[in-house]
């Protein structure tokens, strides 16, 4: 007999997700000691001997608990007995920028990457499934995000990587079931105050309950849909942006033949040159910059980061003031 079902999937998920990768590299799971991260840990282990790789594995201590450091040290625990080596346990210390939740994802995807530099990992595997990015959908339309940000999370973003986009979390669960893993549940991921929680537990529910079952697994789709326009779109930005730069900034005349939607990408790409922080730059930010191609005599544009724009003589340009 072969593995139960719901096991044979996520491991050929993860297998699929390391097929590319050269023998002898160290891949990191990044495991909550949750079900999802619980059953990527496990078919990690299973698939990395068996494609030479070495499976190793980092659990997150965000210090927002009372015993959070013991929990942190068990999943780490938990990792080396399924095999995974070396396992940390990284301690963070959580900010207040952005709200809670983006600040504690902030904190833990720096633990993340200081431990893929300093274990000289190349690859850290997250357990987000397809749940999660319809839940990745809906915050982005609640917010009038762009295309980008609805094609929510990619399956390969530079080091890390996704193998469970594709699956249902119910099945990613059952898997951790089948294979007895004894998953911990963080009562963060039912705590109300939290947006992603609502809509988890009472926006995706609704709209189930209002246009049928699937409506998770459509949103999940339209996600994959949305990526490869963005990618299209960026890539056609990307050679469009050399014949609007001037010494001195951007040339408003060439930034207005563009089509819309490649024009706020072109503005973007040199905001976040100039110093913008990519996650705090908003669709705000870039219609302020698109107004200034389009209109001369507007004040300055003041951009995340302490970055102005002016249109000064049809040029675009950005900067930085000095401190005063």
């Amino acid at each position: 007999m072969g593995p139960h079902p719901a096991v044979a999937a996520v491991r050929n998920a993860v297998h699929a997700a390391l097929s590319d990768l050269p023998a002898g590299c160290l891949v990191l799971v990044a495991c909550s000691g949750g079900a999802d991260s619980l059953a990527l840990a496990a078919a990690a282990a299973f698939v990395g001997p068996r494609a030479t790789l070495r499976i190793g594995g980092v659990s997150v201590d965000h210090g927002l608990q009372d015993g959070s450091a013991e929990r942190a040290e068990a999943v780490a625990q938990q990792l080396r007995t399924l095999g995974l080596a070396p396992v940390e346990a990284c301690r963070v210390t959580v900010g207040t920028a952005g709200g809670p939740e983006a600040a504690a994802r902030a904190a833990r995807y720096r633990a993340l990457d200081a431990a893929a530099d300093r274990l000289a990992a190349t690859t850290v595997l997250l357990g987000h499934t397809a749940d999660d990015q319809a839940e990745t959908v809906l915050l982005g339309l609640a917010r009038g995000s762009g295309a980008r940000s609805l094609a929510g999370m990619a399956p390969v973003a530079g080091r890390y990587r996704r193998p469970f986009l594709d699956l249902p979390r119910r099945l990613v669960r059952e898997a951790c079931v089948a294979a007895g893993l004894d998953a911990w549940e963080d009562p963060h991921n039912r705590d109300p105050a939290f947006t992603r929680t609502r809509v988890r537990d009472a926006a995706l529910p609704a709209l189930e309950s209002a246009l049928g079952p699937g409506v998770a697994a459509a949103l999940a789709r339209t996600a994959r849909l949305l990526r490869a326009d963005a990618d299209a779109l960026d890539a056609v930005a990307e050679s469009a942006a050399p014949d609007c730069v001037r010494d001195d900034g951007l040339d408003c005349v060439a930034l207005m033949t563009l089509p819309e939607a490649i024009r706020g990408r072109v503005l973007r790409r040199a905001a976040v040159a100039a110093g913008c922080p990519a996650g705090a730059l908003a669709a705000g930010h870039v219609a302020a910059l698109d107004r200034l191609c389009s209109t001369a005599g507007l004040g300055p544009a003041h951009l995340p980061g302490g970055i102005r724009a002016t249109r000064r003589c049809g040029t675009l340009v950005l900067w930085r003031p000095p401190e005063e």
